[in-house]
């Protein structure tokens, strides 16, 4: 399983595979409207390198434009059907950056270099917030070459998820958030380890949590901020045992061996 994965922050992952990079919904900035990074370093210019972009919805701690201008021209951006419609300046930035757009939906398959990438379904509202019609799904992807790699993006528990994701060596998990309360459509830390048991990869990253906070709420159940990636390992110990859990620091590269 020699797929080799980077947590840059909240959503943001690097998969390195048969020589392929792909970044998950980039998220580069120290603040964002009412949100601000409490923790971790900016992610190095680095991040931004890849060979695809993976874009799970179109909230804009998702699809960041700012972010996605520092891609270089001629990146690979790989979008729920319908983004460009219902994010016009997305049409703009993609002219002035060069990037090459692939609009998917559950099922569409994608070949970037010598990796397969899968869109699969999300629980989750994928409009543009605050306003927008309900035009875009949320997704998930399965990025497969040597490995089979799943990243959930923001999603909910449901009942076909196992059958829609299919087999897979390596879960990306969101286990939080950036507020205080998780609505409908995500997975917390309980969660987020039913669907490990349900999933049953070789390996999971708890990810999308500890990174953003509101501004002003820092003193307002702070244990929502800093536990969930904890709290995740010990229930996925309980809820499906064969998992092994890596719990990474941001910045932080996992091997199946281990981190460094």
């Amino acid at each position: 399983m020699p797929v080799e994965v980077t947590w840059w922050g909240h959503a943001t992952c690097t998969i390195e595979d048969s020589g392929v990079r792909v970044l998950t919904d980039p998220l580069f900035v120290r603040r964002l409207a009412h949100l601000r990074r409490r923790r971790g370093e900016l992610p190095p210019p680095q991040a931004a390198v890849a060979d695809a972009v993976l874009v799970s919805h179109l909230h804009s701690d998702h699809l960041h434009l700012g972010s996605l201008a520092r891609l270089a021209p001629g990146t690979r951006l790989i979008l729920p059907r319908g983004a460009a419609r219902s994010v016009p300046r997305l049409g703009r930035l993609v002219r002035t950056a060069a990037l090459r757009v692939t609009e998917v939906g559950p099922g569409d398959e994608v070949r970037v270099g010598e990796l397969l990438v899968r869109a699969v379904p999300a629980m989750h509202d994928g409009r543009r917030l605050p306003v927008g019609p309900h035009r875009s799904p949320a997704l998930g992807f399965v990025v497969s070459g040597e490995s089979h790699t799943y990243f959930a993006g923001d999603t909910g528990l449901f009942d076909s998820m196992a059958d829609e994701v299919g087999h897979v060596d390596v879960a990306l998990l969101p286990v939080g958030g950036w507020g205080p309360y998780l609505g409908h459509g995500h997975l917390d830390a309980g969660r987020a380890a039913q669907a490990a048991a349900a999933l049953a990869p070789r390996a999971a990253v708890p990810v999308h949590y500890g990174t953003y906070w509101p501004i002003g709420m820092d003193g307002i159940r702070p244990h929502e901020f800093y536990a969930p990636g904890d709290e995740f390992a010990r229930k996925a110990a309980l809820l499906a045992p064969k998992v092994t859990v890596h719990r990474l620091g941001h910045c932080e590269r996992i091997r199946p061996e281990g981190t460094w």
